[in-house]
């Protein structure tokens, strides 16, 4: 069933809470096949099933959201990412949930609540001097007013449209109980702080959210247009493949492409995580988002930005939310339910006490209006996706694209971590170090038959073959070339056919000859059916490959494999200097994955098999494998789009750091699930025997709510591997 999926900006969202109700309706509608909110970007992602119309849907969705919600703005994103930074630096100033300080929204309401707290002080005083009781109820329902005004309106809405399990609802009940039971200091006192505690829990959500964004804030937003001998400043959006651009000292460059003049040095950190600057110059490609650091260059853009490098990470990093992580998808069901069940529980411990012990009705209302306080579970639905988000910000920032909260988690119970070999645990860099030719063949004839069979192939291989090669002269004649997966390569060359590949290409086709005994790729040639020769060619280990087996083994990963097509003495020469539990070479695609089955099998309930590789010619693997990990990969959209994870360079030790940033978020999300929950049990306890107060309710809700998110901040700190 082909589908589309559509992205809406629900600006001036400020309520995890409602962000899951709303996510829930529109998952419900008809001809909505999934649906996504991503609390942490406030955007909608959602997928329409074949038949249905995508602007009526997009006008049921607004009501819906309204409806629940009706101080959120519904934008398009492409509304959105109209606006100049300027226009949506200034719009996010003001909006409710992003208020900082110094902002109009952020004195409006801080007025609001230094003025009940005055008043509510002034009450306190009377009433501590015995003054008139009129006056000092007066006093403290003006407090309560001031501060409750919102809480009380939006309750009394939303109680209109059967939401009886709004956190305003439950609050404005649980405060209007206490003045009915003459405890005015309480009820106006918990109003006070809920919405003065909330302010700075929206706040402290805000303030999260954009150092998050922060770490990618690698969107160029202008470009340096040449043509017709001038330079005008453009947007980004408006300009074409093949343009030329200049990029002055301190800029980011805003744009794919290629270096036409000059020469800079180019700070990758945003895109790689790599602290060291690249050296760039005329032929040099560079990327979008990296920042030219010392050298006015030229360069001729190879991409539009809307298909740029950047503009995909960014993609990445901002939905990546929208695939949830199995924590986050039990708190959001846990949510669901909690809520209503505190709610029921209030309502028998303010009736079943009285009329079986014969206890005052207002003790055990009291005690019920604890429940209420403490009902909302805020803490819970509005950290968690703030620590997976952090988390994969923090990813980010290292050079590491996590797709996905659900492979963040996955991440940090790997239990066997599978490689490929040539270009991931070594540097992919060929050269021929041997040529062996055979009786009646040259050194000069083996390696051009060689060269000639590899014409069209890109593998790294043939191209260190091809340029061993270059000083010959191409005078050969190349055509019906073919490509065997897992083989080598067959071409007719001047009129006869010349193979060239390993050794089971050579017995498939029947040709017998001696087997090579040495360290590192053999290619076997043949021609007419005679076997002419043999090529060794040699590749180098990475610097820091086997220091990262030892951490990840250090880290707790039971086995380390390595699979191949390389031969087996190649393999396992490369294994054992590495400190590879386990070797399987010669090996074609479909073997490759024949063996990660035979690991899942070997896996225990809980853990996980990761596959590390190019991400273009392990595709297959990579999509079998609980987790799959692309390395090397800047710039590549076959690698960006057939991992789980990406690893923006060859630096293999970022697994670690992977690693470690996954078990850190875990830690810190199950910190906050075992806090958050204790607390509010532990209050719901002491409440329900009369030991504790309104006052240890609104730190149970609001308190533990700001602990939380701030808790969830430290995911942040972790430091690239060095």
């Amino acid at each position: 069933m082909e589908t589309t999926t559509k992205e809406l900006i629900l600006r001036n969202l400020d309520c995890a809470n409602c962000a899951g109700k709303i996510e829930k309706a529109v998952q419900n509608m008809t001809g909505v096949a999934s649906a996504s909110l991503n609390f942490a970007t406030k955007k909608l992602s959602f997928t329409l099933e074949n038949d249905a119309d995508a602007e009526t849907v997009g006008q049921r969705i607004r009501a819906v959201v309204k409806d629940i919600e009706p101080e959120v703005d519904v934008r398009d994103t492409a509304d959105a990412e109209s606006h100049s930074p300027e226009h949506e630096s200034r719009d996010d100033t003001d909006d409710d949930d992003d208020v900082d300080i110094g902002s109009r929204a952020f004195r409006n309401k801080s007025c609001r609540f230094a003025l009940s707290g005055a008043v509510y002080l002034a009450a306190i005083l009377s009433s501590s001097l015995n003054g008139p009781f009129v006056l000092g109820v007066g006093l403290f329902t003006v407090s309560y007013l001031l501060s409750g005004a919102p809480v009380l309106f939006r309750a009394v809405r939303n109680l209109f449209k059967g939401r009886i399990f709004d956190e305003n609802f439950l609050i404005s009940i649980a405060t209007l109980g206490s003045f009915c039971i003459g405890k005015f200091e309480e009820g106006v006192a918990v109003m006070l702080f809920f919405e003065l505690g909330m302010h700075l829990q929206n706040l402290a959500a805000g303030r999260s959210r954009r150092s998050i964004a922060a770490l990618m804030d690698i969107r160029p937003d202008s470009a340096n247009l040449r043509a017709d001998g001038e330079i005008r400043t453009v947007s980004p959006q408006s300009v074409g493949v093949g343009d030329i651009i200049v990029v002055r000292p301190g800029e980011k460059i805003p744009l794919d492409g290629v270096v036409t003049e000059g020469s800079s040095s180019a700070d990758t950190s945003a895109l790689t995580g790599e602290s060291m600057p690249r050296e760039i110059g005329e032929g040099s490609e560079v990327l979008g988002g990296f920042i030219n650091q010392n050298g006015l260059i030229a360069v001729r853009v190879s991409r539009l930005f809307g298909e740029s490098t950047v503009v995909k990470i960014l993609d990445l990093v901002e939905n990546a939310s929208s695939r949830k992580a199995p924590t986050e998808a039990f708190i959001s069901v846990f949510a669901r339910y909690y809520t209503p069940v505190v709610t029921v529980a209030a309502l028998l411990l303010a009736v079943f006490p009285p009329l079986l012990f014969g206890d005052p009705f207002s003790m055990w209302l009291y005690r019920a209006l604890v429940f209420l306080v403490i009902s909302c579970p805020c803490a819970l639905v509005i950290s968690i996706p703030l620590g997976f988000f952090g988390g994969i910000g923090a990813a980010s920032r290292i050079g590491v694209l996590v797709k996905g909260g659900n492979y963040l988690e996955a991440l940090k119970d790997i239990e066997i971590m599978v490689f490929d070999k040539t270009g991931t645990l070594t540097k992919g860099s060929f050269s021929v170090t041997q040529i062996r030719p055979s009786e009646g063949f040259t050194e000069s004839e083996l390696l051009t038959l060689a060269a000639a069979a590899e014409t069209h192939s890109s593998h790294p291989i043939a191209v260190s073959i091809r340029k061993a090669c270059s000083a010959a002269p191409e005078t050969s004649e190349v055509r019906q070339y073919e490509e065997i997966p897992g083989r080598g390569t067959k071409a007719v060359v001047d009129g006869r056919e010349v193979l060239a590949g390993n050794s089971q290409l050579l017995e498939d086709n029947g040709i017998s000859f001696p087997k090579a005994e040495t360290i590192g790729t053999v290619v076997y040639v043949a021609t007419e059916k005679r076997f002419a020769g043999y090529l060794v060619i040699s590749d180098t280990v990475k610097n820091d490959a086997a220091e990262t087996i030892r951490k990840l083994k250090g880290l707790g990963i039971k086995k380390t494999v390595m699979l191949t097509g390389d031969s087996r003495t190649a393999g396992e020469a490369v294994g054992r200097q590495l400190g590879i539990d386990e070797v399987h070479a010669g090996l074609l695609p479909d073997q490759k994955v024949a063996a990660l089955e035979d690991m899942l099998k070997e896996k225990s309930a809980g853990g996980k098999v990761a596959f590390v590789g190019d991400g273009i010619n392990d595709a297959p693997v990579l999509a079998r494998a609980d987790i799959g990990i692309a390395m090397g990969a800047l710039g590549s959209d076959a690698a960006i789009e057939a991992a789980d994870i990406v690893l923006m360079t060859d630096e293999i030790r970022q697994l670690v750091g992977a690693v470690k940033i996954a078990r850190r978020t875990k830690r810190i999300v199950w910190q906050n699930i075992y806090f958050a929950l204790g607390v509010k049990i532990a209050v719901l306890a002491l409440g329900a025997f009369g030991l504790a107060s309104m006052w240890a309710a609104v730190f149970a809700d609001v308190g533990v709510a700001m602990i939380a998110v701030l808790n969830a901040m430290r995911v942040l700190l972790i430091k690239k591997e060095s």
